[in-house]
């Protein structure tokens, strides 16, 4: 049998991650958080976002424009109104993307938990 391995989560990561949660805005540590680096998921360390892609979208939860290829999938949210993205890798929940809103040039709000990411410095 070849079980995957994860990250232990704390149970406050686990209801957002594993749970489909949600963190409640402008409390996320990554929420105004601007070094440089690279965003991975805190359950499996893929990598999702790289830090040139984050933006302050004012809404309360990190926000990136474009993820790493291949790192984030996209599935109809059990809303049916929004599109929840997962990491590809572990099927964690990372948060809802958004497109049409014009914040940016490429159109397009990854709106993520920071219980989701972690990040790790380019230095």
């Amino acid at each position: 049998m070849n079980e995957k391995k994860f990250n232990d989560l704390t149970p406050e990561e686990a209801a957002v991650i594993e749970n489909k949660g949600t963190e409640r805005p402008f409390t996320g540590e990554y929420n105004d958080h601007y070094l440089s680096g690279t965003y991975k998921c805190r359950k499996c360390d893929a990598s999702l976002y790289r830090s040139k892609d984050k933006f302050n979208s004012g809404c309360g939860w990190p926000a990136f424009d474009d993820e790493i290829e291949g790192a984030v999938k996209r599935v109809p949210d059990a809303d049916g109104r929004r599109i929840e993205i997962v990491c590809n890798n572990c099927d964690g929940h990372l948060g809802h993307v958004f497109e049409g809103e014009r914040l940016t040039e490429k159109n397009t709000r990854h709106c993520v938990n920071s219980l989701s990411l972690k990040f790790i410095s380019d230095k």
